[in-house]
């Protein structure tokens, strides 16, 4: 793709349509004629009256001034990009099926029409030397493919193997990290705040004391344990709506486009890739830092232990139902969540953000009909 002409979407040159910056539309192509405005021969007050939109059937008008052949050459002296021709996928007429299942994509006819990503090469670098507008990134990355195997985001094999997570390893690390924070906890309640090293210092003394934990320290803790697992729903929708779908935000960068892409862009490009449907450890570690630094400064120790836990393994249940709801056969209410989150991708992404329920999408009005 040439880094000289850009993919523009109609919403893009809409938004300029005035005397300090006005684009307009011909054929497919996008033009800045904001340093002609001065010189047309029918004056600035005509172009500016379509600034921001098509030209096409204006320019044939002859009721309002039909143009000769060296009028659309001066308008080649203009162009800044193309508009992109890009298929949409979402539709709010989408219904969910017991038995949805989408087809694979043509890959090759897929990269012909849409000018967005080719799947057959790695993605990531394709994304930072791209030359759309965050405009057709945003309207392209929200449109699902399709692939039975995992494409690459990275080349090299030492990065790519960080950008695949299969569901399962999410329990076999995170749980007995949690179940560690949570002895922790029950410990610190019994024998006071400063009872333990850090963990690195003698990670078995917890479970050497656990014994004789009392039944006051086992309360406080389930306690806390309760509270991290409501605190966990909150984190789930507002990392959801407000991190991932940081969307409308986002600055028109490359640097931007690829961490957005990295963080959850992929995972609606590639709906039901299999190895990028739960959080690789890497990314939930970043992301869990700052809220467990956050937990120890507003609770002493043995409350924080006892809330990261109920928060950790609340954050299991969801990556590992995230997964399900995806790829398995489900009961009931699980097939219900499936058909509202299936539609959170293939229907209105802007709505629709709980995955494991929509408690918080009625509380911040956010429900996505079904």
């Amino acid at each position: 793709m040439s880094k000289r002409i850009r993919i523009f979407t109609t919403e893009d040159v809409s938004e300029h349509s005035t005397s300090v910056s006005c684009w307009v539309s011909h054929n497919g192509k996008v033009y800045d004629v904001t340093k002609f405005l001065a010189d047309h021969p029918g004056g600035d007050d005509l172009i500016m009256r379509y600034a921001g939109k098509d030209v096409g059937a204006i320019m044939k008008d002859p009721s309002e001034h039909d143009h000769s052949d060296s009028a659309y050459d001066m308008l080649d002296e203009f162009i800044i990009g193309r508009l992109g021709s890009g298929e949409n996928i979402v539709s709010e007429d989408w219904v969910a099926e017991e038995d949805f299942d989408p087809g694979n994509t043509d890959l090759a006819k897929d990269f012909e029409k849409n000018q967005f990503l080719d799947l057959r090469k790695p993605l990531l670098r394709q994304v930072w030397e791209a030359n759309w507008s965050k405009s057709y990134y945003l309207q392209q990355v929200h449109q699902p493919r399709h692939m039975p195997e995992s494409p690459r985001l990275f080349g090299p094999d030492y990065l790519e193997i960080f950008s695949r997570t299969s569901w399962y390893v999410v329990p076999i690390l995170w749980l007995p990290i949690a179940g560690t924070l949570f002895i922790r906890s029950l410990v610190q309640f019994t024998y006071g705040n400063n009872s333990l090293p850090l963990f690195t210092a003698n990670p078995t003394l917890p479970y050497k004391l656990a014994s004789s934990i009392s039944s006051a320290a086992l309360l406080k803790t389930a306690l806390c344990f309760v509270l991290g697992n409501f605190v966990w729903t909150l984190l789930e929708y507002f990392f959801h709506r407000c991190l991932f779908h940081v969307d409308r935000y986002l600055p028109d960068h490359h640097a931007a486009l690829t961490l957005h892409f990295m963080l959850h862009g992929v995972h609606h490009y590639l709906p039901m890739d299999r190895l990028r449907l739960v959080m690789p450890p890497a990314m939930f570690a970043a992301l869990s830092f700052p809220m467990t630094k956050l937990a120890h400064f507003l609770f002493p120790t043995a409350m924080a232990n006892g809330v990261i836990a109920g928060a950790f393994v609340f954050y299991v249940l969801y990556d590992c139902m995230h997964y399900a709801l995806h790829h398995t056969r489900l009961p009931a209410y699980m097939r219900e969540q499936k058909k509202y989150h299936l539609a959170h991708h293939y229907k209105n992404f802007d709505l629709g953000f709980g995955v494991t329920s929509k408690i918080w999408d009625y509380v911040f009005n956010t429900v996505l009909p079904i």
